[in-house]
């Protein structure tokens, strides 16, 4: 009897079956300092205890980001060991702060399944859940991903169109007590802009570009526990449409969102994604930059402190123009030839999601 997992492939996929993820993860300060290593992330919330403090958390927070990757980590085995790629994500909510020394694990249904055209693969939908240490619900996000047959030539039932919510609802949004009524320290933010301060089609380049290395993104996905095939095994993906190894989407996001301090230094947090979509891969080596557009301002139930600001996050790689040329770059196109809307080829995430945000 062969004594290892092979991880799941399309066919073994039940729709309406919840898999319970087998181990958990405690996130601790070193986890916090890594990821800014890996990352280059400067926002205080998740560095800065006094900060944090000030705002009536307990503590500096474990990085909303790292929450979500040790928790999409923990369904890795289970759900996309044999994936071809990670296409979306939708509804993404986090729910509840997250301090050093807390422990996460993670579950998942399985909401939705279709064979791609030629029925080589599949599309897998799942409902993720992470809960902390008491059992208590912390983040809640749906993903999307193309999945390997194990029998490519046997085609099977086709099975319809999975529906996803398109945009979270803020008044389900519950803020900790003690931050309803606090005011940002701009001295530690040195944040010159507030709630008020943005218009709503404002474009905001961030400037740097970032290059990613190999050497991060394998050291990020390992400490995700993210054991996905396409990410480190060059010697398979070599037999590919690519050629080599992809890098991780998630650290795609995470320096993307990273590079948006710039402009947007006083953002408390993230309180959820709208949706969110890989648009062409990133490899090792691929410099990335970043900019934000405003979509929709918009109150929050309870605190008169704080406001949620819709915002549209673009990375591109490779893609080096002066600052005023950032302003004209269509991250959507009607081709005109096909005259099909397509993205700009050097696009590579469109992350639809909404920050927490100090007022004046």
């Amino acid at each position: 009897m062969d004594k290892y997992n092979p991880g799941n492939f399309f066919e073994d996929f039940e729709v309406g079956s919840t898999i319970q993820h087998t181990f958990s993860r405690t996130l601790t300060e070193g986890d916090n300092a890594l990821y800014i290593a890996l990352t280059g992330d400067r926002y205080p919330l998740y560095c800065s205890a006094e900060f944090a403090r000030k705002l009536g958390f307990e503590r500096e927070l474990i990085n909303d980001l790292l929450v979500f990757h040790t928790t999409f980590g923990k369904s890795v085995p289970d759900i996309s060991a044999n994936a071809i790629a990670n296409l979306g994500y939708a509804n993404v909510r986090f729910l509840k702060p997250v301090y050093p020394g807390d422990t996460l694990s993670a579950k998942s249904k399985i909401v939705g399944k279709k064979e791609t055209p030629g029925g080589q693969a599949g599309h897998v939908y799942v409902h993720t859940t992470g809960m902390n240490q008491h059992g208590e619900t912390v983040l809640k996000f749906y993903r999307w991903i193309r999945v390997n047959k194990r029998i490519p030539e046997k085609m099977m039932e086709t099975q319809e169109d999975t529906i996803l919510p398109n945009e979270i609802n803020l008044q389900n949004i519950e803020l900790p007590p003690n931050l309803k009524q606090c005011k940002i320290d701009t001295s530690i933010t040195l944040g010159g802009w507030f709630f008020d301060d943005y218009d709503i089609g404002e474009r905001i380049h961030h400037m740097d570009g970032r290059t990613i290395e190999e050497s991060d993104h394998m050291m990020a996905a390992n400490s995700y526990q993210n054991t996905a095939r396409v990410h480190f095994n060059g010697h398979q993906m070599v037999n590919t449409r690519f050629g080599k190894r992809l890098i991780y989407g998630g650290h795609v996001i995470s320096v993307a969102r990273a590079l948006s301090f710039n402009g947007l230094e006083n953002a408390i947090g993230i309180l959820g994604w709208n949706s969110g979509t890989h648009i062409n891969p990133t490899f090792g080596g691929d410099t990335l930059y970043a900019w934000s557009e405003v979509l929709d301002k918009k109150d929050l139930p309870g605190t008169e402190h704080f406001g949620a600001l819709r915002i549209g996050l673009v990375a591109v790689k490779n893609l080096s123009l002066q600052k005023e040329q950032w302003q004209d770059i269509e991250l959507r196109f009607v081709d005109p030839e096909t005259e099909k809307e397509q993205y700009h080829p050097n696009a590579v995430l469109y992350l639809d999601y909404y920050l927490l945000m100090p007022k004046k």
